[in-house]
């Protein structure tokens, strides 16, 4: 039996009202291990075969891997992308062109505040003075209430990115949303990735080409070096290295 038949066979009815922490957790247990090894396809198959629409994607624009892959096993996906108000205009055209071309719904989430009301409460430029306050309001808040109508969500994640990111499972339990957080492309190598680019001609921010192989807000996001760090250019002189999505 194929994994994602077994999951449907499994989950013959997707409760509107979603599953109870517990039951999510079961099916982490049980699926964790089983998927480990499975190509990235199947394990969004398995996704979506097994939580519904109460399953999304997240993508920060860096480049259409993760939608494209989606988009292919479950066209009409839900794809939510954070606008944050401080991104590079370049990551909001990706947006617009991954809307624009391929078979996705996506969704913008906003935060509550816009920067000119967040800069009147905390100051001018908080991702300065307090850049992990800065996160908070503006991706991890924002995140948490755009996911409260899903069961589980999928990310770009990957092992090869930093040292943080090494054991980030392919099935795993996101206890701080209390969400089944899913990582489809969590063993792919940076070579793996390039080449389903060229190979699908996916779509890639610009900026990626432009020194920023790790794009994030404009303000806290500088070119990087050849040889350096791809995520050194984040947050750079601040110690800071994640924003607390994945935290």
């Amino acid at each position: 039996m194929s994994v994602s038949t077994a999951a449907a066979r499994a989950n013959r009815a997707v409760d509107t009202e979603g599953r109870t922490p517990e039951e999510l957790r079961e099916i982490v247990s049980h699926w964790g291990a089983e998927l480990e090894l499975a190509p990235a396809e199947t394990i969004i198959e398995w996704a979506a075969a097994t939580f519904g629409e109460r399953f999304a994607i997240t993508s920060s624009m860096g480049d259409a891997v993760l939608a494209h892959l989606a988009s292919k096993v479950v066209p009409g996906i839900d794809v939510v992308f954070l606008d944050t108000g401080y991104h590079f205009i370049e990551t909001i055209g990706t947006r617009d062109a991954v809307a624009a071309t391929m078979p996705v719904n996506l969704l913008t989430i906003t935060p509550v505040q816009s920067v000119a009301e967040q800069d009147a409460e905390y100051g001018k430029d908080l991702y300065r003075t307090d850049p992990d306050l800065c996160c908070a309001l503006r991706k991890v808040k924002p995140l948490a209430d755009s996911l409260a109508s899903y069961d589980a969500w999928a990310t770009g994640l990957r092992r090869a990115e930093t040292k943080n990111r090494v054991i980030a499972p392919v099935i795993g339990w996101d206890a701080k949303r209390q969400k089944v957080k899913v990582s489809p492309m969590a063993r792919w190598s940076d070579e793996q990735v390039e080449r389903y680019i060229e190979d699908n001609g996916v779509l890639v921010n610009p900026l990626v080409y432009d020194g920023y192989p790790s794009i994030g807000c404009a303000p806290c996001t500088r070119r990087v070096a050849p040889g350096e760090d791809p995520r050194s250019g984040r947050w750079a002189g601040t110690g800071k290295t994640e924003c607390g999505i994945h935290a």
